[in-house]
């Protein structure tokens, strides 16, 4: 029997929804200085392993993803962060003082646009002529390289690998400006197609601390 799509799992997982309204408390006003707001969605698949979502409420743009696991002992696992920022999982005064005293050190993020996966290399101040991507496919992966030999970083599309894609080098390209260096990875129609898909089966999802939507948790 074949595997159920990626899609297929998404649509039989439990899924519960949050809104987050990014307006200042006690009033309609948005402000800002203010985080915009975002649908939450939360995932629990057959096999116990839970993903979160969260979507910008306007543009529908995904801002972070994140993964987590049952342990060897059957308890909860830590979460893994697979989009936006790993910081943000990092809670307690050390583990701050240790990004800071770390600061410089090169910090590798994904941030995807609505057409593109995204990554984002922080604090490598060499000129764009220093580095190469590469796709190498039997791999499934992506490489960047620099020519002084100062920096090097293998990473996977998980939505490739999910959606069962093969990798194409025409989609990726890069840039580098203020101390960034920017990869993109053009999606393919096949994803953009399921994500649009997707959104309009996430919309229908009665948030749980909201009176909008169609119906309840699912």
């Amino acid at each position: 029997m074949a595997l159920p799509s990626w899609l297929e799992r998404l649509r039989a997982a439990g899924k519960t929804a949050l809104v987050q309204d990014g307006m200042f408390p006690f009033t309609f006003t948005p402000l800002p200085d203010l985080p915009l707001g975002k649908r939450k969605i939360h995932y629990l698949f057959e096999d116990g392993k839970e993903m979160a979502e969260e979507y910008d409420l306007k543009t529908g743009q995904l801002v972070s993803r994140k993964w987590r696991e049952k342990n060897t002992l059957g308890g909860s696992g830590k979460w893994q962060v697979e989009v936006g920022d790993p910081a943000s999982l990092l809670l307690g005064g050390l583990e701050s003082e240790l990004i800071k005293e770390s600061s410089s050190n090169p910090v590798f993020m994904r941030k995807d646009t609505l057409s593109s996966f995204q990554w984002r290399i922080r604090n490598l101040p060499y000129p764009k002529e220093v580095y190469s991507v590469s796709v190498e496919e039997e791999q499934r992966c992506c490489i960047v390289r620099t020519t002084n030999k100062k920096y090097y970083k293998k990473f996977s599309i998980p939505d490739l690998d999910r959606y069962q894609l093969p990798l194409d080098a025409a989609a990726l390209s890069f840039t580098h400006a203020n101390n960034t260096l920017i990869i993109t990875y053009q999606k393919p129609k096949e994803i953009l197609a399921a994500e649009e898909q997707l959104q309009k089966e996430l919309k229908k999802i009665k948030a749980a601390n909201s009176e909008n939507g169609d119906c309840k948790t699912q």
